[in-house]
């Protein structure tokens, strides 16, 4: 009963995507201790409403995770078989149910902060399912909504400390072209699903090699914000970080041209992951915390 139990409860952490979750509320964290906020850090601790903020976002995403696998079960089977026979071990009426409940209470715990914040994380409950029913299956606007639903959370915070700073837009952009490169190389991994179950997705209609000229071409880009942060802020030690960025960028293009298998895709896949949970702690180079 007890294996049965806990069996069930990896189901449900897989199915939410727990660990991504943990990061982006960690990463909320760091970006209003080290870059948003003008306090001491023991004060932004313990904010309550910051705290609202980032326990309505982490419902919201969670319930995201939940209905889009919903829509992409079948896709999945084909794509993620371990991960989908892990999300099988809950079942459809209780991930739907779990669904509607962690959004009600996102909504009800970001009333805490404000009405503002009611209308924002129901708008973004609101487009995640959008993306989920119908957005993820049109060319190119799939990827776009996806990597701005990522970064979307992170908009409430500076919403909420005013701090709308270029150097915060900056690193905004450099985060949505690193996420919007993790989402094409999703789609060069989920190619057979993608192709069974209709996706219009760039490697689908295309082809492999432009998926990898359009990838190629986004990790340029990412260059163009990596220097605006280098020549025009005093971003003190980052600096070290996003020299680092740009060689593992270039590596990561060397190794896409090379790559042709699933599992390689994985690997690049991974790569870009890596170099995202690196960015969050990077914040902490950006200055020294007051105490």
């Amino acid at each position: 009963m007890k294996r049965r139990a806990l069996l069930k409860l990896l189901g449900l952490f897989s199915v939410v995507r727990g660990y991504n979750i943990a990061m982006v509320c960690v990463a909320q964290y760091l970006a209003s201790i080290f870059v948003l906020s003008k306090q001491p850090w023991r004060e932004v601790l313990a904010d309550t409403h910051l705290l609202m903020l980032v326990i309505a976002g982490a419902l919201a995403i969670a319930g995201g995770y939940i209905i889009n696998g919903f829509y992409d079960k079948d896709k999945d089977l084909i794509n993620k078989p371990t991960q989908t026979m892990i999300n099988h071990l809950v079942s459809q009426n209780t991930k739907l149910t779990l669904y509607f409940l962690l959004n009600f209470l996102s909504v009800i715990v970001a009333s805490y902060v404000s009405f503002r914040a009611v209308i924002f994380f129901s708008g973004y409950i609101f487009t995640m399912w959008l993306y989920s029913h119908r957005i993820k299956k049109l060319l190119l606007w799939g990827n776009l909504t996806s990597a701005s639903l990522a970064i979307i959370p992170f908009f409430a915070i500076f919403v909420y400390y005013r701090n709308f700073e270029t150097v915060i837009f900056a690193h905004a952009i450099l985060i949505f072209l690193l996420m919007l490169t993790k989402e094409f190389i999703k789609d060069l991994q989920n190619i057979k699903g993608d192709l069974t179950h209709n996706y219009a997705t760039i490697p689908v209609v295309y082809g492999e090699s432009f998926a990898k000229k359009l990838i190629t071409l986004n990790v340029l880009l990412c260059f163009m914000p990596i220097y605006w942060l280098l020549h025009s802020f005093p971003i003190f030690k980052l600096t070290y970080f996003l020299y680092f960025t740009m060689l593992y960028l270039l590596f990561f293009v060397a190794f896409l041209w090379k790559s042709q298998t699933q599992p390689q895709y994985r690997a690049l896949h991974n790569m870009l992951r890596v170099i995202l949970v690196m960015g969050v702690f990077s914040v902490i180079l950006v200055k020294q915390i007051n105490s």
